[in-house]
Order: C-alpha cells, then sequence, then structure tokens
C-alpha cells in the first residue's frame, strides 16, 4: 500500500553498504521507521533530502503490519540547512530531536508534536541573533536555549510527562522543595507525608524565578516568548532541573548531553 505524508527527518541510521534506516517525525504517523535504498550512492535519487532536520514530503509502500515500510519519494520541503551548517545550534537542536524519539511511540500519531517541532525550528532559523564577536554570540545562544526550553517543556506536557513546578502535586499549596521521585513541588506538609514512607527521594530547591518562567513557557505561545529576555543563570538553573526530571523518567541521560560539556 502506497501512503504519502511529511516528514521531518530526526535521526538516520547507516544499513548494509549503501542503505539508510531513516526516522521520520510526521504529523499523520508519528514517529516513522523508513528504508531508504540506495541513499548513500552517489546518484542517489533522493540526493540531500534524507540530511536530518530535513522537512520534505514523502511516499513509503508497505502493508500496514510491515515494520520497516520502503521509503520511495523524499521532496524537499525545508532543509534548515543554516541549523545544520551551526555545529553549536546543531547540537543543542539534537537534543530536541533525541528527547522526541526517546518518549513518543512509533506509529502513534500527533500534530500536536510535529506543529511544536517545525515551529520551533523555524523560529530558532529565523530569530536567532547573528554572531557578534564583542560577546562571543551569547546573545544568540540565550534565545536558542530559550526556544529550546520551551520545546522541552511543551513536549513533555504533550508527552505527559510535565514535571509540576507550580504548586504541591498532592495538596495544591505553594513551594519551592521539588523533588525528582516526585516529579513535582512538595510542600512542607507532604513532604513529611512521604518522608514517612521513604518515597521522597532527591531534592532540588527552585527559585520563584524558574517557577515563574516555568508556567510562562509552558502557556505562552512562541510570540510572546519572544518578547522576554531571562537571564543566562535563569536559563540555565531551569535547563538543569528539566534535565533532571528527563534522566529520571529515561532511568538514562540523553546521548547528545555528552557531546556538548561547553554549550
Amino acid at each position: 500500500m502506497l501512503q504519502r505524508t511529511e516528514g521531518i527527518v530526526l535521526r538516520t541510521l547507516p544499513y548494509g553498504e549503501a542503505d539508510l534506516i531513516v526516522t521520520y517525525l510526521s504529523p499523520d504517523f508519528g514517529l516513522l521507521k523508513l528504508f531508504a535504498k540506495s541513499p548513500r550512492k552517489i546518484k542517489s535519487r533522493f540526493g540531500s533530502s534524507l540530511e536530518p532536520l530535513t522537512h520534505s514530503k514523502i511516499a513509503f509502500w508497505g502493508k500496514e503490519e510491515t515494520n520497516l515500510p520502503r521509503l520511495t519519494q523524499s521532496d524537499i520541503i525545508h532543509s534548515f540547512h543554516p541549523i545544520r551548517d551551526d555545529l553549536g545550534c546543531f547540537l543543542r537542536v539534537s537534543e530536541m530531536l533525541e528527547l522526541t524519539i526517546s518518549f513518543i511511540p512509533e506509529r502513534d500519531a500527533n500534530r500536536m508534536v510535529f506543529l511544536l517541532l517545525q515551529n520551533t525550528l523555524h523560529d530558532i532559523e529565523n530569530n536567532s541573533l547573528p554572531t557578534d564577536p564583542e560577546n562571543g554570540g551569547k546573545g544568540r545562544s540565550i534565545i536558542e536555549n530559550l526556544l529550546i526550553n520551551h520545546y522541552k517543556i511543551k513536549f513533555l506536557k504533550f508527552a505527559g510527562f510535565a514535571p509540576k513546578l507550580d504548586a504541591c502535586g498532592k495538596c495544591g499549596k505553594n513551594g519551592y522543595n521539588f523533588y525528582i521521585s516526585q516529579g513535582s513541588i512538595l510542600c512542607e506538609a507532604c513532604t513529611r507525608s512521604e518522608s514517612s514512607r521513604n518515597e521522597v527521594g532527591l531534592l532540588i530547591k527552585i527559585s520563584p524565578a524558574v517557577s515563574q518562567i516555568y508556567n510562562d513557557l509552558l502557556t505562552w505561545d512562541i510570540a510572546k516568548i519572544k518578547r522576554i529576555k531571562p537571564s543566562n543563570m535563569l536559563i540555565s538553573e531551569l535547563s538543569e532541573i528539566l534535565n533532571m526530571h528527563i534522566r529520571y523518567v529515561l532511568s538514562k541521560p540523553l546521548k547528545c548531553k555528552s557531546f556538548m560539556p561547553c554549550l
């Protein structure tokens, strides 16, 4: 059965001498793994359409129960090559791609996640500041990190794994003690209750500013987010909390983290 959709390339894996297994995020099929015949040959008809981040119209052939349908067509809609050309930016964006692959089930359509990724990539491409030699490109990195953290928060919400940082997850009272094992803030009373059962685990003190920006990113769209200018320290604190939460849920860190210790 021939089927058509569009997709953004999240990952490619070599298969044999010249073939690839391509992982797409699509609006109609969710995560979609396809077999691409001979794209690594010089005269491949797929050209550069299988590069990571490339958004294309695709067609694939295979029965519904086939684990690895065959990619038959791939026509580029948008390549996002400026992101790929900037190593630092690409490594930061890779965190979004790995997060998506790690949480989204295969063949589980989620149009909201697809649009979130598509819109975030466009905003990173269009709104990152050009490198300023006087500040070492710090302005650009802040904008990129803000957009990437927005993606992570919204994505976790859509996937059903968002941490609760606005109030106690048990009773709804205010608090700033975030417990990794609970995925939530706990107030003092609920902390004592959980402690009696040895179910609290690692505690992270979060600041009111982090709680506020988290809830802003959780509820605002990108147009509003681009108006705020949080400090690097605030974004770093928020990012660390999200990374620890993700690492706990997955029981392992994201692999891309090992490639960007200084980013």
